[in-house]
């Protein structure tokens, strides 16, 4: 959401930086008195096989390295070929005491019990030294193969390393902005969720996701997950010999791997969503243009926003709010100032009766200080994480003093639940249709264990004070809202300034699987390359006891996964008919089940203009977090009219589409300049028609795994020129996108597998030849777009303002045949909005040897309860008329009017 280096946040959040912040040197490890070399691994006992499962004793075999921490002496092994295309390998300790992530957290997928003769993929171990490998049995090739290195398993370091094969194509690990195709020389991943201002390289970042996919071509794709939510770093490098290896290194846990047998690109993506659960099925409305920012002062200036918007007839369908809202930057509030409830209402009311919507920020870090509601209540109900003595974990956020909802605690989510109905009741409160979660990670302005929390926020003046003008209204005519937004007569509008308000300064034993008890807590001596420092540094303190009797040293990268997943239910509480909209900052595996999750605090600059493409590309199709996105023109430092036209097109073929910036920039709102007018109403109006072709790719995804958007290889998985592409992608399976990726240019180099295509825009055949061609000549408001031949595209005859009037508008069948003159699509309908959805169209669209055919289950009936009505089917590459229809020469292509209801299968010859 907003920059909390410290600095910043000492100038009032009003410095910003011109260039992202370095990349972290990695940080040293304490030397210990063993090497790798001396660790004896383990030996296999016990070995008992069935016909779906293996099980062994593990012991060490040999003294103890000790290398980092004392080593377990006695493991066991689980085995489960679970299903025909999921292998599980577990190794954890015999005395059940390590960390394991909780089934709340993540509840594991049912094993099914395959025999293993049925499989796809054969576990082998070899019993002394104990190592395994995984084989893809249709060909015997090697996928996994621990030979190399011998496993070390301590109290806090945990080692397996696999071997690769020569310069393999890995992707994954989220998240991080580095390249898609991961470097395979010298190379670490750290997974530790940390605010991370201006994205930076080989650095980690919000969230955690612990799978990888391997792609070997013609040999298949296969993943690799393991289930830990322990801090670590994974490397990709290759020996003084040049064996290629993957290795991870874990500060805590165990050993939870799922091998996942593919073989196509898309499989994989499947059967990790069987694992982590498939995406949430997002409401019609959130796929529309939302527009932010950080420092709307007050409830006018969002209202003149809106109204902006609508004056330079640029479509808006969602307003967001940052934390300015907030009195004193507290949870569950308004500043009665500046955002006074009653005028809150009235523009919510007001954007509700423009079928526009409205979302509201929360952060988890609650203000410590008697006389607040949601403190004295959360305080009453035992819901703050606690210190060892019992006393209330306190650090620093935005409020000042701050304490942090312990998610394991019994009352939590009632709580929760309770403040967010109190606050945001559509009779008394604000009726937002949307919650965003920020600074979950958690963000800790405290920047180690020797901060004193009173002592910081005097010194640095939290929360500051808000000096910005009371004002009625903004002086200006904001058209379409009611009188209390209008300018008033002068005398009514002369009110002085003044300051807002200033605040008065105001273990468990561990269980079963609870993790290890006296570990270092602070700085273990396997250090992983936190670019925030220390584990504590900059976040909840990983010595502080979770409810449950675990610590946030083990459970640290899902704090933010919790917050999400309670803010969920608590939306659900609200409106239990509706699907909820919750965005969050900080993610684990499997967050993407229920919420969304936008890329962080970006800048303002090309590179983070290219790097959003594959955050989404690694996010969509392999992290199964479907509604992903940037803050489109740049969050931090000013944009420039130019990359906010480009960005304004690229964002429009992501699946979150929200223009977002910080406090000190310059106004960047679409309609600021000339350029950014044009590509806003052009991206626009072109994702409004497509609008149900990516819901319909939403929906496939929450029910097949498969993903929404692709990158190229997954389409064309044997073709070695797309494995590294990663500035084009695929909206859906059938549209390729290729944007304009260098400044100051109006040319890109596309790259066209050998397959037939057609210009969107232009609607020319152009035959791919498996080669790069450049395209030249595109102003600021062009991007490029090409349809896959044998695809069949759902198009609204018409875009509009809003999604709601988009739902009323007929629909366009556009027919892009392939080579073989054969083409295949499909559409769903439904409300847009319900959790149970009892009449929903699924329609299969067919055309061969010139006829189309639209048939499938068409129960759904638009809002005035007829039948959705197709008023064209539109067939490209035609060399001349047919029987019906007609022939346009120039574009290749015939029209045939219909019109058609989707009530009941229906088609025609040419």
């Amino acid at each position: 959401m907003r920059v909390t280096l410290l600095l910043a946040f000492v100038a009032g959040t009003g410095l910003s930086f011109a260039a992202p912040a370095p990349a972290p040197a990695p940080r040293a490890l304490d030397a210990p008195n063993s090497t790798l070399a001396d660790c004896p691994g383990y030996t296999a006992s016990n070995v008992v096989k069935t016909d779906s499962s293996l099980t062994a004793d593990l012991s060490l075999n040999g003294s103890a390295c000790n290398l980092f921490s004392d080593d377990l002496k006695d493991l066991k092994l689980l085995v489960e070929y679970q299903t025909d295309e999921r292998l599980h390998v577990k190794i954890y300790d015999a005395e059940l005491n390590v960390f394991q992530v909780q089934e709340q957290i993540l509840p594991r997928p049912a094993n099914e019990n395959s025999s293993s003769s049925s499989a796809a993929l054969q576990f082998d171990l070899v019993q002394s030294p104990f190592s395994f490998t995984v084989r893809r049995k249709e060909n015997g090739e090697v996928l996994f193969d621990t030979s190399a290195a011998q496993l070390i398993f301590e109290t806090q370091y945990v080692r397996l390393r696999t071997k690769l094969p020569k310069n393999p194509n890995l992707y994954g690990l989220g998240e991080h902005t580095d390249p898609f195709r991961l470097p395979i020389k010298n190379y670490t991943r750290t997974l530790y969720n940390s605010e991370s201002p201006y994205i930076p390289v080989n650095s980690n970042l919000y969230g955690s996701h612990p799978v990888y996919f391997e792609h070997r071509g013609s040999n298949g794709t296969h993943g690799v997950f393991l289930l830990s939510s322990s801090a670590m770093n994974i490397l990709i490098d290759q020996t003084a010999t040049g064996d290629q290896f993957l290795e991870y290194n874990t500060i805590g846990g165990i050993i939870d791997l799922y091998f996942m047998a593919g073989k196509q690109p898309s499989d994989v993506s499947r059967q990790y969503a069987e694992i982590v659960g498939f995406s949430a099925m997002f409401p019609y409305w959130t796929f529309g243009f939302h527009q932010c920012k950080y420092g709307y002062k007050d409830v006018n200036t969002v209202a003149e926003v809106v109204g902006n918007y609508s004056t330079a007839g640029i479509p808006l369908e969602v307003m967001w709010t940052d934390i300015d809202y907030m009195n004193m930057r507290q949870d569950f509030t308004v500043d009665p100032d500046h955002f006074p409830l009653s005028k809150m209402r009235e523009l919510v009311t007001t954007l509700h009766q423009r079928d526009q919507r409205y979302v509201l920020i929360l952060d988890p870090g609650v203000h410590f200080v008697q006389g607040y509601g949601t403190y004295d209540r959360g305080h009453e109900k035992d819901v703050f994480l606690k210190n060892a003595d019992g006393s209330e974990y306190l650090g620093v956020q935005w409020a000042g003093v701050t304490v942090w909802p312990d998610w394991f605690a019994p009352n939590t989510e009632e709580w929760w639940s309770n403040e967010l109905q109190m606050a945001f009741n559509p009779e008394t409160g604000i009726n937002l249709d949307g919650i965003w979660v920020d600074m979950n990670e958690a963000s800790n302005f405290c920047e180690n264990i020797n901060c004193n929390p009173q002592k910081k926020v005097v010194d640095d003046g939290i929360p500051p004070n808000n000096t910005f003008p009371i004002r009625n209204n903004t002086g200006r005519p904001i058209p379409g809202f009611p009188p209390d937004f209008q300018p008033t007569p002068p005398r009514a509008a002369a009110i002085k300034a003044r300051n807002a308000k200033s605040i008065e300064p105001r273990q468990s034993t561990t269980g079963t699987m609870k993790g290890l008890p006296d570990r270092d807590w602070f700085e273990p001596k396997y250090q992983i390359h936190n670019h925030r420092g220390n584990l504590s540094d900059f976040t909840i303190y990983t010595n502080t006891t979770n409810y449950d009797g675990t610590r946030q040293y083990d459970t640290h990268n899902f704090y933010g996964h919790m917050m999400a997943m309670t803010t969920h239910t608590s939306m659900l509480n609200r409106r239990p008919s509706l699907r909820p909209m919750v965005l969050t900052r900080s993610t684990f595996a499997g967050s993407g089940r229920k919420v969304a999750h936008w890329f962080g605090d970006n800048a303002s600059i090309w590179e983070h203009y290219r790097t959003t493409i594959r955050q989404m590309l690694s996010w969509v199709s392999m992290h199964q977090m479907a509604l992903v996105g940037s803050d489109v023109c740049g969050f931090n430092g000013n944009t420039t009219e130019q990359l906010c036209s480009r960005w304004a097109l690229l964002g429009a073929f992501q699946p979150f589409y929200r223009n977002h910036a910080e406090e000190s920039t310059i106004q960047q709102e679409f309609y600021q300049w000339p350029s950014t007018i044009i590509a806003a109403k052009k991206a626009i109006d072109t994702r409004y028609k497509l609008l149900d072709y990516v819901y319909t790719a939403l929906y496939y995804q929450t029910t097949t795994g498969a993903p929404m958007i692709n990158p190229l290889w997954f389409l064309y998985p044997s073709d070695v020129n797309t494995f590294g592409i990663q500035e084009q992608w695929f909206y859906g399976d059938a549209l390729l996108i290729s944007p304009v990726t260098a400044e100051s240019s109006d040319s890109v180099t596309v790259y066209l597998p050998k397959d037939t295509f057609y210009d969107y825009w232009t609607h020319e055949r152009i035959d791919g030849t498996g080669a790069n061609i450049t395209i030249s000549g595109l102003a600021w408001t062009d991007i490029p777009i090409h349809i896959r031949g044998g695809s069949i595209i759902p198009l609204r005859a018409n875009s509009a303002n809003t999604t709601k009037a988009l739902r009323k508008e007929d629909f366009v069948i556009l027919v892009a045949p392939d080579a073989d003159g054969k083409a295949t699509g499909r559409l769903y309908l439904d409300d847009g909005e319900s959790i149970e959805q009892p009449n929903v169209s699924e329609i299969n669209f067919t055309w061969e040897g010139g006829k189309f055919a639209a048939s499938g289950s068409m129960a759904y009936r638009g809002a005035s309860g007829e039948s959705v009505t197709v008023a064209q089917v539109l067939v490209l590459g035609q060399s001349a008329a047919g029987k019906e229809g007609n022939f346009d020469s120039n574009t290749k292509s015939i029209e045939v009017d219909g019109p058609w209801k989707l009530s009941g299968d229906w088609g025609f010859q040419l």
